[in-house]
């Protein structure tokens, strides 16, 4: 199922998705100054992650990406944090990525899952 919501003032998409067996509800907005991707499959916010690309002079970019609040010992929600803002970096934004995850299930599959929803439905 999707929702677009051309009436909010905040272009964005709304989706359930079933990620391994977990309901999985998504929300993609695109701010003037940022990306916001919430997923979630406990019906809150959970883990809060800003991930962005690093101006640098050398011709390969780098990309940070930081837990603002929750879990700290999940390094897959960080290599999701990363891929998506590759992403982003490589369709040509050179926005920052707001990542809110709330999950059951943290394994390698589900975190794929979420990027491979959110690319498919991006709004960069």
């Amino acid at each position: 199922m999707e929702v677009s919501g051309d009436n909010f003032p905040v272009r964005q998409k709304q989706l359930t998705v079933d990620i391994k067996g977990n309901q999985t509800d998504i929300i993609i907005c695109s701010y003037d100054d940022h990306f916001l991707v919430m997923a979630t499959q406990i019906g809150s916010m959970g883990t809060i992650l800003h991930a962005r690309k690093e101006e640098d002079v050398s011709t390969d970019p780098t990309f940070d990406v930081s837990v603002i609040f929750g879990k700290r010992d999940e390094p897959m929600m960080i290599s999701c944090g990363r891929q998506l803002i590759e992403h982003i970096s490589k369709s040509g934004s050179s926005r920052p990525l707001v990542l809110s995850l709330g999950l059951k299930d943290h394994s390698v599959g589900t975190l794929k899952g979420i990027v491979s929803a959110v690319t498919e439905n991006c709004l960069w």
